[in-house]
């Protein structure tokens, strides 16, 4: 955090930060705070060397997938080199923050085009996001899988599923990119 956001003291961003991540994933951890104006947020902070590891990874794939589709010409109709080419792209966007930011703000937008009051997204703080950082609003909620919660707060659970369901496939037709959350 201090060296994306050089040159800026982190207690004058947030009152708090949260040490334990609340949740970890391949490329980044999540992690609860306070921004100094009293807004519940959470910090999504990239691993160090994630993108390094990543282009490297996927472009030895890549290579290695081209030299097997070369030695046994049979499998070429699979497109295996091309496949991986797309995942390579689509993974290197994915340590992007900035175009992560953008992708929610899309998809904020999606809901008001379409009226949607069933799904929400959180407010993304630019002026605390970089690259490699996301501030977001801090959202609570239960997950869709454990029922007997998700009856705790509507009336009919199957009705909440549909909704996400209608709202997902929605927004894969009208959104310019596709995230799975």
């Amino acid at each position: 955090l201090e060296e994306e956001f050089a040159g800026q003291n982190l207690a004058d961003i947030f009152a708090s930060i949260d040490e334990t991540p609340l949740a970890s994933a391949s490329i980044a951890q999540v992690h609860a705070a306070v921004l100094k104006t009293g807004e519940d947020v959470v910090i999504k902070v990239q691993k160090p060397n994630v993108a390094t590891i990543l282009y490297t990874d996927l472009g030895v794939l890549h290579v290695v997938t081209k030299l097997f589709e070369k030695a046994v010409p049979r499998v070429k109709f699979a497109s295996l080199s091309e496949i991986v080419e797309e995942i390579r792209n689509r993974m290197v966007r994915e340590v992007d923050f900035i175009e992560e930011a953008q992708n929610l703000e899309d998809f904020v937008q999606y809901l008001r085009d379409t009226q949607n009051q069933y799904a929400t997204a959180p407010k993304v703080y630019h002026q605390y996001s970089t690259t490699r950082v996301l501030t977001m609003q801090r959202l609570y909620g239960v997950s869709l899988t454990d029922l007997e919660v998700v009856k705790q707060y509507a009336k009919d659970p199957s009705q909440v599923l549909i909704a996400a369901m209608n709202t997902w496939f929605g927004s894969l037709m009208m959104c310019n990119s596709f995230h799975a959350d």
